[in-house]
């Protein structure tokens, strides 16, 4: 069985105090990468009870050998983004994976925006979830891609959701804002293909998180098969870990979805 060797690489994992993204980054790390923890402040790791703190999680990464280290940013703001990226480079020395996990469906002021659908959502949280699910994406990948660019090596993993890919009722804006994702990928990674540069994306199927599991019903899952059930993170890393892996080399601006009912 094919196993990742990420020794010696260097990550940055976006939105990865909690949630999936910590997930990944855990992973990542097992693999034998360092990795960069961050979030929008060093609480946001608390909000639904996944982990004490952004430097937790670091410290987390520390005691599997790797360095790590907690860099708070809103992504929301490109300085902020480039900055990010900047003391990411400066601590690891050079960036081999960008994985893009920031974002979700998120209101300005609720834990989802409600209303949320497509005419009666506050105009507010068109723009809230907008900036957090796809400029995010385009201004953290700007700044990692100059630097890839300029390596002429790296691989970017952007994260997507399957909502993207089938028509919803609910989360109509988040459900563009990620369809826009794994569009830009593509054009991203035609950008970058004389350079090396891998960009894919995964949309991930609905996951058990502590956010996903605060904001939504999950419904019965005795008896469903394994394949339609509330996926775990481990799932979703698993993915991941094959898009920056060596079996995924000659793999761009390609989207993977993790289900579609």
């Amino acid at each position: 069985m094919h196993t990742v060797d990420l020794i010696g690489k260097r990550a940055l994992v976006t939105g990865s105090s909690r949630g999936l993204g910590r997930s990944y980054a855990l992973h990542l790390a097992q693999a034998g990468a360092d990795v960069i923890i961050h979030d929008v402040d060093e609480r946001a790791a608390a909000e639904f009870g996944e982990a004490p703190s952004g430097p937790a999680v670091a410290e987390e990464i520390r005691t599997l050998g790797r360095r790590s280290t907690f860099i708070a940013a809103d992504l929301t703001d490109p300085a902020q983004a480039e900055r990010l990226v900047q003391q990411a480079l400066a601590t690891l020395g050079r960036l081999d994976i960008l994985v893009n996990n920031a974002g979700g469906d998120i209101g300005c002021r609720t834990p989802r925006p409600d209303p949320n659908d497509a005419l009666d959502i506050d105009p507010d949280d068109i723009r809230c979830v907008l900036e957090r699910n796809l400029l995010t994406t385009m201004y953290t990948c700007k700044y990692a891609g100059l630097h890839m660019r300029d390596q002429r090596s790296g691989k970017i993993i952007n994260v997507g959701s399957v909502a993207g890919h089938l028509p919803v009722h609910s989360g109509i804006i988040y459900a563009a804002a990620k369809s826009a994702v794994a569009h830009y990928t593509r054009c991203l990674a035609e950008q970058l293909r004389p350079y090396d540069v891998n960009v894919n994306c995964i949309a991930p199927a609905p996951t058990s998180t502590g956010r996903f599991l605060a904001t939504r019903v999950v419904t019965d899952q005795q008896g469903l098969s394994r394949l339609q059930q509330v996926a775990q993170p481990e799932d979703m890393a698993q993915i991941v870990l094959f898009l920056v892996g060596p079996q995924a080399d000659f793999l761009t601006g390609e989207t993977i979805v993790c289900w579609a009912g």
